[in-house]
């Protein structure tokens, strides 16, 4: 018999289709009581399918699953998953590691990109028929040879730093311990960092123990000629402190992948032309979310077989 899996929240729909067809997959989704569902039928799964931006695995879900052996999620974040509950009860959490690295540090330099020569603005400035109008647009800010401080230097802090290094910029990070093996200097104080630098990535884990990480004071210390860019999580931001910080020029601007309540954007963020908003797409391109993708059957069909996991979350 193939082994029960119960998906929580929509995934690609290739990804769906292979699951489906690989085991005897139930969505969530699909019930009009989901609540109700887990207490009748919670106990006949013995994998679960979810994603990192989306459903997670929380506490509740996990303790509806009384036979749940394994956790395959879609995405490298693991702040909505409960690893504790998981690891008191001996589950298996699979993620997708090193797949997205370089469309995240891509998308993490399109955003520098964007937000210091202001190019979104001015495609905006054009569309509205302002140059054709005789309007000047004024001028952005230098990345060549800039500083970049980035805050974590995991895998896609490290990619990010070394395409760093293609526009001769001058790197140092921040993390809680210095990273060994790598050229860049690391600096202890988050707030030195962000003094310091004319560009602050982010790009440290989600959870409890980094939320509001990037708070007024780190903020103030970024200050009005430098700028923000974030492809990690919504919450390490304060948001509000951030919103007030851009409204009242106290820093030149942000660039965000991430939100605090996503979908939801603060309509302040909306008016602003020295704010860059994606709809958390760093690591969206077809290449890599079929690698992630492939990686989460790849999990699945290694646990098993072998009962053991191709990336395993720590």
């Amino acid at each position: 018999m193939k082994p029960r899996i119960l998906q929580a929240g929509r995934l690609l729909p290739a990804l769906e289709q292979r699951l489906a067809a690989d085991y005897d997959l139930h969505r969530l989704s699909d019930e009009a009581d989901p609540d109700a569902f887990l207490a009748r039928h919670g106990g006949d799964f013995t994998g679960l399918v979810t994603s990192a931006g989306g459903a997670g695995a929380p506490t509740a879900l996990i303790a509806a699953l009384p036979q749940l052996r394994v956790i395959a999620s879609f995405g490298v974040g693991l702040d909505k998953i409960d690893l504790a509950a998981a690891r008191e009860r001996g589950i298996a959490v699979g993620y997708t590691p090193d797949v997205l690295n370089d469309c995240v540090a891509d998308t993490a330099f399109a955003l520098l990109l964007d937000v210091a020569r202001r190019t979104a603005e001015a495609d905006r400035f054009v569309r509205a028929g302002r140059w054709a109008a005789g309007q000047s647009f004024g001028l952005g800010r230098k990345v060549s040879g800039a500083r970049l401080g980035i805050v974590g230097l995991g895998r896609i802090g490290q990619t990010i730093a070394r395409r760093a290094g293609g526009f001769d910029m001058d790197v140092r990070y921040h993390s809680r311990r210095p990273v060994a093996g790598v050229p860049w200097p690391h600096e202890p104080a988050l707030l030195e960092l962000a003094r310091w630098a004319d560009y602050l990535v982010i790009i440290t884990a989600g959870g409890d123990e980094t939320r509001h990480l990037i708070d007024t004071a780190v903020l103030d210390a970024i200050g009005p000629r430098g700028f923000l860019i974030n492809v990690a999580r919504g919450s390490v931001i304060d948001e509000a402190a951030l919103v007030r910080a851009l409204v009242e020029r106290r820093i030149a601007g942000a660039s965000l992948d991430v939100f605090e309540r996503e979908p939801q954007v603060p309509a302040e963020l909306l008016a602003l032309d020295n704010v860059v908003l994606l709809p958390h797409i760093a690591s969206g391109t077809e290449e890599t979310r079929q690698a992630m993708a492939q990686r989460v059957l790849d999990n699945l069909a290694a646990f098993f077989a072998e009962g053991r996991l191709v990336s395993a979350a720590t």
